[in-house]
């Protein structure tokens, strides 16, 4: 048990989408295992606080810098700032991301770049960032990237999320690949449905579902 208290006590981390949901239970995971560092980012300042608070609760200092992973600069900001903060960073999770829905047919070409910008753009030039701070000081990291089982498919109604996490997929082979030869390794998380804000407000805004959403679904699966 100690040594499970202890493993991450090296770990100093950059987390998107890590003020709620599975971006923040990763970073109190984290916490609880002894990371010395963690960086949050997400875009309410409200809950990204809060989040960063409890975290520092369980004896892991913590900041939230607000950032869009779609926008290039918020990149670039968030990494600098983890390294002016901490002076080294080895972890990194992609948890950020844009669920919208879309058909092949009724998705518009602002809804795709948008998408592709979230959910493929901004963790290449995030893991870009760490991976060249990395190789530059000889250290070895570890990149998390949230993934989703709609890379083998998806419902039609979700053709560019699912185009996104395919490319996204790719990608982390690619880096995991192009770079185990510096100690650097790079996973994917292929998550199914979860009980999660995000998915909450996703089931409303795009599905129709009220506050007894998830009952009915739980109700709805073969097992119930």
């Amino acid at each position: 048990m100690n040594d499970d208290l202890s493993r991450n006590k090296t770990t100093t981390a950059i987390i998107t989408g890590g003020a709620q949901g599975l971006g923040f239970a990763i970073a109190e995971r984290l916490a609880r295992e002894g990371a010395r560092g963690i960086v949050l980012s997400g875009r309410s300042v409200e809950k990204g606080e809060k989040a960063a608070a409890k975290i520092q609760s369980l004896g892991t200092e913590s900041i939230f810098v607000k950032a869009d992973v779609s926008i290039p600069d918020d990149c670039s900001k968030l990494v600098a700032t983890a390294l002016e903060r901490f002076g080294s960073i080895n972890g990194l999770v992609n948890a950020a991301a844009l669920p919208d829905r879309g058909t092949l047919l009724d998705t518009t070409p602002e809804l795709l770049d948008r998408m592709f910008r979230t959910n493929v753009t901004g963790p290449f030039l995030l893991m870009q960032g760490v991976v060249r701070h990395l190789t530059e000081t000889g250290q070895p990291g570890s990149i998390v990237n949230i993934l989703s089982m709609v890379v083998h498919c998806g419902q039609s109604y979700l053709a560019p999320y699912s185009a996104s996490k395919g490319a996204l997929a790719t990608l982390t082979k690619n880096v995991a690949n192009a770079y185990a030869g510096n100690r650097v390794r790079c996973n994917g998380i292929l998550t199914g449905w979860m009980d999660t804000p995000g998915e909450s407000a996703t089931q409303q805004k795009f599905h129709g579902g009220g506050e007894d959403w998830l009952a009915k679904a739980e109700a709805a699966q073969p097992m119930g």
